[in-house]
């Protein structure tokens, strides 16, 4: 039998996630020295990523339609596709919306209200890559529970009760609970859009409540991570929780970044600058949001991926 690797299989060895961590930082680097980043630099990095997160996107979905003989490893598998997806809608929405500030140079007049504005772009940047890397370290673990494992029982025994804590978050887990949050996001961001721009006080309540969404489910899938008792399975938690940790750092940044310059900039100067910006702001908020949302039924299948590890056994050969 031959030894030699699948591409996909090479992409998901953690010492190839670290050259991509490495190059990643490299470039940015490159690109940055002069202190600016030129629409060809902005283009090259937007398509690696667009590439980098539709190739690992069109690799979940077709896992999550293979059969296995641990049937919750498809939903897995589908969530992580799914998560996976609506970070590469934002990507794309992002550099739809950077691209003609900078070949209008439009950009240029914000960044001098914003002092090493390419760095933080370049670190922005980096927690993305990174959120991808974390996505396929958990693909590929789960890939390996997929292909080579099964359940041994389908009867589950009866867990213990639940406390108050637990009972609380499978009430924030269920689905109506999902769209009501995605209901009062949308309601809010439209409402704060109403005068065509976004005030301070409007985008810190924006971000101080996404920052705490992603910071909870951060905390909440890296219990899952260590209450679960089979080690493969713990590594598909820690691999997921690593891209929400990265997402969370960027959402941090972004506000950062964000709130200095509205402290330097007058809304209404910010909107001449770049009129239907706060649409745009608007629809990648609520990209976030959706992740994160996503993220919160996601956890369900986790949760349950959790409990079954225990009686999973390996497939003889």
């Amino acid at each position: 039998m031959g030894t030699s690797k699948t591409l996909a299989e090479i992409m998901m060895d953690w010492r190839t996630l670290a050259v991509i961590a490495l190059v990643t930082i490299g470039w940015r680097t490159y690109v940055s020295i002069d202190g600016t980043i030129a629409l060809w630099e902005s283009v090259c990095s937007g398509v690696v990523l667009m590439i980098f997160g539709w190739g690992i996107f069109g690799y979940l979905y077709a896992m999550s339609k293979r059969d296995t003989s641990w049937l919750i490893s498809n939903k897995l598998a589908q969530g992580l596709a799914i998560s996976t997806g609506v970070l590469n809608l934002y990507v794309l929405i992002y550099y739809g919306m950077r691209w003609p500030r900078l070949m209008a140079g439009m950009e240029a007049y914000v960044e001098a209200y914003m002092p090493s504005d390419y760095l933080l772009r370049s670190l922005r940047y980096a927690m993305l890559v990174l959120a991808y890397c974390g996505i396929i370290w958990a693909t590929g673990h789960l890939k390996k529970m997929h292909d080579n494992y099964m359940l041994i029982t389908e009867d589950m025994p009866e867990t213990r009760r639940k406390g108050a804590a637990e009972t609380m978050f499978r009430v924030i887990t269920d689905e109506r609970t999902v769209i009501v949050i995605l209901g009062v996001v949308f309601l809010w961001r439209a409402v704060i859009s109403l005068d065509g721009q976004i005030e301070l006080w409007e985008s810190m309540c924006s971000g101080i409540a996404l920052s705490m969404l992603g910071w909870v489910l951060f905390g909440y899938i890296s219990s899952l991570a260590v209450r679960t008792t089979r080690p493969s399975v713990a590594k598909i938690y820690q691999g997921f929780a690593f891209a929400i940790f990265s997402v969370d750092i960027y959402v941090l940044v972004y506000y950062g970044m964000r709130w200095y310059t509205l402290l330097q900039l007058y809304p209404a100067t910010e909107a001449a600058i770049a009129p239907m910006a706060y649409v745009f702001r608007d629809i990648r908020y609520f990209v976030l949001a959706i992740f994160f949302c996503v993220t919160i039924v996601f956890s369900k299948y986790l949760e349950k991926a959790s409990g079954e590890c225990e009686y999973l056994t390996k497939k003889e050969a």
